[in-house]
């Protein structure tokens, strides 16, 4: 399944998560927990994990380092996570040049595109949540853009990470407990939330497909 192979992460500040800071470049979030999980279940056959994220990006900023970021990696599997600051620019400079949601869907759609050629595996995270709050003006703001995600998913044959589903249901069922530190970026609560759906959506749907090649 994902032993021996390439899995490239990219995305925004919940990606990167301090991934400059860490001599292995895969920062303190959740694509460090999902290189422990594998390190710890796959040891010497565990994949190769190549951390991407970028503070502050949209997909904008991600197309615009695709190339360097994704193309030339050659990976395997391509975990994205976007859409979070695309919406939050919209409550915190709204006189900046936003991306709402056609044109988020368009570019997405052309980096999906790109990767056709390399039959390199897309695995879409659903953007998370802005405040913790599931009515809250950010939330209520992302969910076209989490259908988007999800389209794209089915589109493109690619494995969907239900991370924002999980958030609103994590929320909906305990209040005491925080997922992030500003309504945005994860405790360490929110980064398990993310990895533990990441590994099994992932690992769920890998397993399913090798028993059907069978």
């Amino acid at each position: 399944m994902l032993g021996k192979r390439k899995i490239v992460f990219i995305g925004d500040s919940i990606t990167d998560s301090g991934r400059q800071e860490d001599s292995q470049g895969i920062g303190y979030g959740y694509v460090r927990l999902i290189h422990d999980y594998l390190m710890t279940e796959l040891n010497n056959s565990s994949p190769e994990i190549v951390n991407r994220g970028m503070n502050g990006n949209r997909i904008t900023d991600l197309a615009s380092r695709w190339k360097r970021d994704v193309i030339d990696q050659h990976p395997d599997f391509l975990s994205i996570s976007i859409g979070i600051n695309d919406v939050w620019r919209q409550l915190d400079h709204p006189a900046k040049e936003q991306v709402y949601p056609d044109r988020f869907h368009d570019i997405y759609r052309q980096l999906l595109d790109s990767l056709k050629p390399s039959r390199t595996i897309p695995i879409l995270m659903e953007p998370t949540i802005i405040e913790e709050d599931p009515d809250s003006p950010g939330n209520q703001k992302l969910k076209p853009y989490v259908e988007i995600v999800r389209r794209l998913a089915r589109q493109y044959d690619g494995v969907l990470v239900p991370t924002h589903h999980k958030f609103t249901a994590f929320l909906t069922s305990n209040s005491k407990e925080k997922l992030t530190t500003d309504g945005v970026h994860m405790t360490s609560l929110g980064n398990m939330l993310m990895a533990k759906t990441w590994l099994q959506t992932v690992l769920k749907q890998l397993q399913e497909e090798d028993r059907c090649s069978k």
